[in-house]
């Protein structure tokens, strides 16, 4: 699932910290033969899922376009514990964070993530690095839902329960901040591979709840590091130093890396003249509460509802994210060679909605479950959907540009130079390195040989005019393979005069394939006799849209 795991977390999908070792160890390859590798979709997976129904809200999540995402740039993150914001007089208000990626939110489709995973399998982390060495910086809204603390029990769900949401409708997210990464690594390991991210590092201001699951993470997570990073010190780790340094009376330890003088290393003390001194103001003080009860170990009754956010979740889909999330829970299930497995994933979902678990069992070959008759609301959620995320903008998007001896250079060159304004990154690809002819008798640089590359790198794809090009073009496999995988994946496509006829092919509509007399626009596909102002804004219109989710593409071949 790759990205997956990074935006959701793993914590998100159980209630209880006790639960920890038993996800890790069925998401993991299955021990008889250590397959597969990175991976969810196996039997031991399915198995610890089908069984445990807290893990179904998030799973719906995990299943759905959310979890491959476009790139980190267009990733959209949030945390999954109710944190407490303490003001200057001790008052509590709980508080959820979330980052908003500033280009939307958007993903990838589920074919091209699989083909993605075998032509660059650093797909995502090349695109945030190219991207900041451009000076795209990448930026994130942080915002905040705040729940004053006597409205904890106000929700139809357990607040403290870290496998729910708060609806934005029911809390709007304010934007108190915003995150921009502006400078690559200059050595990854030691910048990023030695961060010791823990839930219990937080500055004066915020404390924890409750949440049962956040005090676990609070307790295992520094041990954690302290096996990871090898020692008590791992805060010594210029990535892990805080901005101010920090003066006490910590010493010694594994990987001790300061020479701490002086013969005093406590506090309060007259050998040293009472130094390093303890700050007494401003430093951070727990939240004060009076705590009264038994204390036992027992999930809360209102930790009990497994289902109602994850019918909110589909309910919010737009036609085409359920439709993926469909594919998805066949595909991933569909490995599964228990059908034992695959029989109680869908029972389960069942309780979600009735509707979607026949779906899915129709394609696995088990029979469609009973509906349970669960009492199910009709509630949704905007903000959970793709289709309301932001568009338009054309920031790092990759644009491939397929040329041949005999293109047009002023096509090429107007496509470029029109894109690359609006901040698009265009490469000019061919069946050989080097450089063409174009059909003015210049050369033409070539950035890439289309054959070492895929049309899944690319956000969009344009082919230039030029009949010579063109013809060339359409009798090449792979440049054919190029265009039409595209079109499969929804992607934006542009082609000039004659270049239509590389949309010649079986299952795009016929009309596609005729030069055009006039700019046009069919199902995301713009063709225009020249490379005008025309095509330029409504090609940059059409990739800015992400994709054209309308466009049938069962019957393309690609």
């Amino acid at each position: 699932m790759g990205p997956a795991w990074e935006k959701v977390c793993s914590s998100a999908f159980i209630q209880d910290g006790v639960k920890f070792p038993d996800f890790v160890h069925a998401v993991k390859p299955e021990p008889h033969n250590e397959i597969p590798q990175a991976q969810s979709a196996h039997d031991t997976l399915w198995d610890f899922v089908g069984l445990q129904p807290e893990t179904t809200h998030m799973v719906m999540w995990l299943m759905s376009d959310r979890a491959i995402p476009r790139s980190y740039r267009t990733m959209q993150g949030f945390g999954v514990h109710t944190f407490r914001f303490v003001d200057a007089r001790g008052r509590g208000t709980f508080v959820k964070f979330h980052w908003t990626p500033l280009l939307g939110t958007h993903s990838l489709v589920w074919d091209e993530a699989q083909r993605i995973q075998g032509k660059d399998p650093d797909y995502n982390r090349r695109d945030l690095w190219e991207a900041i060495e451009r000076g795209q910086f990448p930026e994130w809204e942080l915002g905040v839902q705040l729940v004053p603390e006597e409205d904890e029990h106000a929700f139809d769900f357990d607040l403290l329960d870290a496998t729910k949401i708060i609806p934005e409708e029911q809390v709007p997210v304010r934007p108190i901040g915003r995150m921009v990464l502006d400078r690559n690594p200059d050595n990854f390991f030691a910048e990023t591979e030695q961060v010791a991210f823990h839930t219990a590092n937080v500055v004066p201001g915020i404390d924890f709840t409750n949440d049962p699951l956040l005090q676990a993470r609070n307790f295992s997570y520094l041990d954690t590091q302290l096996l990871r990073l090898g020692g008590s010190n791992f805060q010594q780790i210029p990535v892990n130093r805080p901005v101010t340094e920090v003066s006490n009376n910590q010493r010694d330890g594994f990987a001790q890396h300061r020479v701490h003088r002086g013969q005093t290393s406590y506090f309060p003390n007259s050998l040293g003249g009472g130094c390093p001194a303890l700050a007494d103001e401003g430093v951070y003080r727990h939240y004060t509460e009076k705590v009264e009860g038994h204390k036992i170990r027992k999930r809360a009754e209102s930790f009990k509802d497994h289902y109602s956010q994850a019918r909110l979740f589909l309910n919010s889909l737009a036609s085409w994210e359920r439709e993926h999330l469909v594919a998805a829970f066949r595909f991933e299930l569909g490995k599964c060679e228990e059908l034992a497995v695959r029989q109680r994933a869908v029972t389960n979902l069942a309780h979600v909605d009735h509707g979607l678990a026949v779906e899915v069992a129709e394609g696995l070959g088990v029979e469609p479950p009973q509906d349970p008759g669960t009492a199910r609301h009709t509630r949704t959620s905007p903000a959970l959907s793709q289709a309301n995320t932001a568009f338009g903008d054309l920031a790092g998007r990759q644009v491939a540009v397929l040329v041949d001896h005999g293109v047009d250079g002023s096509d090429v060159d107007t496509l470029r130079r029109a894109l690359v304004d609006k901040g698009a990154v265009v490469e000019v690809l061919a069946r050989l390195d080097g450089s063409v002819r174009t059909r003015e008798g210049g050369a033409l640089p070539v950035d890439r040989a289309y054959t070492t590359v895929s049309s899944v790198l690319y956000d969009a794809v344009a082919v230039p005019g030029g009949g010579d090009a063109a013809a060339s073009l359409a009798r090449d496999g792979e440049a054919r393979h190029f265009v039409l995988e595209a079109y499969k994946h929804c992607k934006a496509i542009a082609a000039v005069g004659a270049a239509t006829t590389l949309l010649d092919a079986p299952g795009l509509p016929d009309a596609l394939g005729h030069p055009p007399t006039v700019t046009e626009t069919t199902q995301g596909v713009v063709r225009a006799p020249a490379a005008d102002e025309g095509l330029i804004r409504e090609f940059a219109r059409l990739i800015g849209e992400h994709r054209d989710w309308t466009r049938p593409t069962a019957t393309v071949s690609a």
